[in-house]
């Protein structure tokens, strides 16, 4: 006896939760009246990042009523990244949302954030923060660097987010580059759209992030910009730094060697800086032939990957007939 085909699913809501046992049962219970209201079909799973609190023995209580709801556990703390990956893997829905458990933002603004993917307005949307912020100016400087280096056509990067399921498919896997998914997704020709969302006081717990977090968003904003500037092309940086570096040792070697043959006299720092020219120009020159094989093998796995998950879709598509 085969057992019943799950119901349908548009879109599909990922909750990372770490130690959010007492704003789960509030967070579905909004869930399930926003989407009551709601025309499309939704599914909730809520990825238990590591918790040491109850929030696992909740979500199993909470299964029992809400049949949208489906639970996935990491034993220790793997972070959003993570966290996002692993509820991406067991959705159903074409269409997903990345939706924070501590009811900062509320569920009934779902509906609203995944209404112009529905109607073929844009790929992905995300939530521009209105209300009081406790990391304002932490934000401010993020998303104002972001513009700099990044050109996309929304204000908030690090907000609620929905986005077609084709996104997180192209997706690098890498710790913390969630926050960077708008400006993935816009350089790879997928049209990005915000709009206002409301953000409220957390309703329990503490924030599970502080200031020890700006180097590395700042790391990972320099990360990211060289993967979208070279990394396909990696001898561009770092051949053209070393051919740089070499001519000008050669050339300033050529200026001392003619200045120490009409005077006579030789200048021993200006040797040391030609040396080391000449030394770094050739060392950032060989980094980037290495850089055009790495990123000839990353190009080779990306197509393997995808031609693996084609394979395995259609496997999906046989044992569902």
């Amino acid at each position: 006896m085969t057992a019943p085909a799950a119901p349908p699913v548009d879109v599909s809501v990922l909750v990372p939760a770490k130690d959010e046992a007492e704003n789960l049962p509030l967070f579905m219970e909004q869930a399930a009246d926003a989407f009551r209201a709601a025309g499309a079909r939704f599914e909730v799973i809520v990825v238990d990042d590591g918790s040491t609190d109850r929030s696992w023995a909740v979500l199993q209580e909470l299964r029992a009523r809400y049949p949208f709801l489906r639970t996935v556990r990491h034993r220790a703390q793997r972070g959003i990244a993570d966290a996002l990956r692993t509820g991406y893997l067991a959705a159903r829905g074409a269409i997903l949302v990345f939706y924070p458990a501590d009811l900062q933002f509320r569920p009934e603004d779902i509906p609203r954030l995944v209404a112009p993917i529905l109607a073929g307005e844009a790929d992905m949307v995300t939530g521009f923060k209105q209300g009081k912020y406790e990391k304002a100016f932490v934000s401010r400087i993020y998303n104002g660097l972001s513009r700099i280096l990044f050109d996309v056509p929304v204000k908030d990067l690090n907000s609620v987010k929905a986005y077609r399921r084709e996104i997180m498919d192209a997706l690098p896997i890498r710790p913390d580059w969630h926050r960077y998914m708008i400006v993935l997704a816009h350089a790879q020709g997928f049209t990005v759209t915000e709009i206002p969302v409301p953000l409220y006081p957390r309703h329990a717990g503490k924030s599970k992030f502080g200031l020890s977090r700006i180097p590395v968003g700042v790391l990972d904003m320099l990360s990211v910009w060289f993967e979208l500037r070279f990394g396909k092309k990696p001898l561009l940086a770092f051949g053209m730094l070393g051919a740089a570096l070499f001519g000008t040792g050669v050339f300033a070697g050529l200026l001392a060697a003619l200045w120490l043959w009409f005077s006579g006299e030789g200048l021993r720092a200006v040797w040391t800086v030609i040396q080391t020219c000449l030394i770094l120009g050739s060392v950032f020159f060989a980094t980037g032939l290495l850089g055009e094989q790495i990123a000839g093998q990353r190009a080779e796995v990306r197509e393997l990957r995808r031609l693996v998950e084609e394979v395995s879709a259609g496997q999906d598509s046989e044992r569902a007939r």
